[in-house]
């Protein structure tokens, strides 16, 4: 039985329609993501199951609960992450996490939250003066200190540098490892292929698709393509030749290397006539499709962020 279950949701802001029949289920112990461009109602979405908004049709049950009717209950049971999350300035690390677990009946012991989310060295310092990571180390342990099961997470990498938002990644692998399943809503593509288990690709408030990142990927035929040095009098007398290839769309020249784009396996097929031709390839690269190649197959529209 999932945990989470929603049947034909529908949302309506000033005549605005944005979620309009959306359905989908989530299984206990996944990481699910909710993909989408920004205003294309993700985080409607989720505040809809946190029992912050409510769905104007359609059914919600978390746990079996409706957010709605059985919201106190709920609250005990969810861990909750909101797009933008802010503190007073002047709170300390120790006293934002003793305040928030006095919201709850079973809480976790918030001075182990501390060490094991790294902050022992901030636990006296005022939230204006952590840096962005730890700002985020430290609203993932507020949303765990609830001991939840479900832990939703909004946009949490949004305006981290590169090498916080990899530290963060392996910070929601963590959670889901502990048991707690995980909603992750995000506008990355590489966020949701490195973390999510299953994700659903919300477009214009509908759902395009839901699976797994990498059965998105193989299910479209986005094009793509390979690059790669040969000889120059070598390429002039096999361009021709990998032009007439299945699944190639273009091969060209650019300077000294070969540049092929096609669709399916045509990778392939290319280097299966190099190696005919008796043709050695340097420095080959294939550039893989991606889950913003998905994306756009199924949507007709890249990500207008």
């Amino acid at each position: 039985m999932p945990v989470i279950d929603v049947s034909d949701i529908s949302k309506r802001y000033a005549g605005r329609t944005v979620l309009d029949n959306v359905t989908f289920s989530v299984e206990e112990g996944e990481i699910f993501g909710i993909l989408g461009p920004n205003g294309t109602g993700k985080t409607t979405t989720v505040e809809i199951l946190e029992g912050l908004r409510k769905a104007d049709s359609g059914s919600v049950r978390v746990f079996g609960l409706d957010p709605i009717a059985d919201g106190p209950r709920l609250r005990q049971v969810i861990g909750v992450q909101l797009q933008h999350t802010e503190l007073p300035d002047n709170l300390k690390v120790w006293e934002a996490l003793d305040l928030y677990a006095s919201f709850y009946e079973q809480p976790q012991d918030w001075r182990e939250l501390i060490e094991e989310w790294g902050l022992s060295d901030q636990r006296n310092v005022r939230f204006a003066k952590l840096s962005g990571g730890q700002k985020q180390r430290l609203i993932i342990a507020l949303a765990l200190v609830g001991n939840p099961r479900i832990a939703f997470l909004d946009e949490l990498t949004t305006g981290l540098d590169p090498q916080a938002r990899r530290a963060t990644w392996q910070l929601i692998k963590r959670i889901r490892d502990a048991g707690v399943t995980v909603v992750l809503v995000s506008h990355f593509m590489d966020e949701v292929e490195e973390l999510c288990d299953r994700v659903a690709v919300l477009s214009h408030g509908r759902i395009a698709a839901i699976d797994t990142p990498s059965a998105l990927i193989n299910a479209v035929d986005a094009e793509h393509s390979m690059r790669f040095r040969v000889d120059s009098d070598a390429a002039t007398s096999i361009l021709d030749a990998i032009r007439e290839l299945p699944w190639v769309t273009s091969a060209q020249m650019r300077g000294d290397v070969v540049v092929v784009s096609g669709k399916s396996d045509f990778a392939t097929a290319v280097t299966a006539l190099l190696a005919r031709e008796h043709i050695v390839a340097t420095e080959l690269r294939i550039d893989k499709r991606t889950l913003d190649d998905a994306f756009a197959a199924l949507t007709g529209r890249t990500f207008d962020l």
